[in-house]
């Protein structure tokens, strides 16, 4: 299949180019081959390279930058997709489109299926809401959402605070927020196997097991050689930050249980994966000149 991945310098782009690239020819697009917020370049790119499917990760996936630019963040995550989607089908493309646990209002204490109705607190994930639905006008789509990611092409959670660790500095993470971790490169494979089987449809994805934030900073530090107890716990909301965070956010894969798809592994598994390879990447890195 020719797959078009919009947001390609994203760290879930990357992930997904390099996956979709076993067995596909892959067209990684970043802003500079067309910015989503405009339609003409959309349509010309579209129109250029005629994918079959369409993976569209792009957007603006900072809350705390949706909630003070709202206009700015529906212009992009709304209207962005809206573009992508249209000029997909103008050309006969499916698309899937990469959303977000941020839909949900985190009142639960039992994780949150395909079937529970959103009810999102911000402006980023009301943003993804409307992109969500916008994509699954359409019936032959696909609408993913995962939860927060850690992989390699981009700077992420994980990394930021290993690095911060590694200078000698502490890494403050909000102690009171349980959800799922998404090993992007696991994800991008979920998804190149659900759009090559064609089971269209609203999928929840992550790696298995619920986890804190606090939990996976720590763990990532103890598999990294690095003091996990530089990993401080903080509650979310004395953490100055501008959108709200939700307490729980686990969800559940009911849809890819039901279309007969196995779960991806546990997030502890892909979380030693991924450090690994971390340290594989400072091995082979040229030594700095005198």
């Amino acid at each position: 299949m020719r797959v078009a991945i919009t947001g390609a310098a994203g760290l879930f782009g990357y992930a997904l180019a390099q996956v979709f690239r076993d067995g596909h020819t892959v067209y990684p697009l970043t802003r500079a081959d067309a910015d989503i917020t405009r339609p003409d370049e959309v349509e010309a790119i579209m129109t250029r390279i005629r994918p079959e499917v369409v993976v569209h990760p792009a957007g603006i996936p900072d809350l705390d930058i949706c909630e003070a630019d709202p206009a700015r963040a529906y212009l992009v995550n709304v209207h962005g997709t809206r573009f992508v989607v249209e000029a997909a089908r103008r050309v006969g493309a499916r698309v899937a489109y990469i959303s977000t646990d941020a839909v949900f209002d985190g009142l639960k204490r039992t994780p949150y299926t395909e079937s529970d109705t959103p009810r999102p607190p911000t402006v980023y994930g009301r943003t993804k809401l409307r992109a969500e639905r916008i994509t699954l006008s359409a019936p032959e789509s696909w609408v993913f959402r995962v939860s927060v990611l850690f992989g390699p092409g981009k700077t992420n959670f994980i990394e930021k605070g290993l690095r911060r660790i590694a200078s000698g500095e502490t890494y403050t993470v909000a102690a009171d927020q349980a959800g799922s971790a998404t090993y992007t490169l696991d994800a991008a494979e979920k998804i190149r196997e659900v759009v090559e089987a064609g089971r269209y449809g609203l999928y929840h994805l992550s790696n298995s097991g619920p986890c804190s934030r606090l939990e996976l900073a720590q763990r990532a530090a103890e598999l990294a050689g690095v003091d996990p107890g530089k990993v401080i716990g903080k509650p979310s909301d004395q953490m100055g930050r501008r959108a709200q965070r939700l307490k729980y956010a686990v969800m559940e894969m009911t849809a890819l249980q039901a279309n007969g798809f196995p779960l991806p592994r546990p997030w502890p598994e892909a979380l030693r994966e991924y450090i690994v390879s971390l340290s594989e990447v400072k091995t082979k890195a040229p030594a700095s000149r005198p």
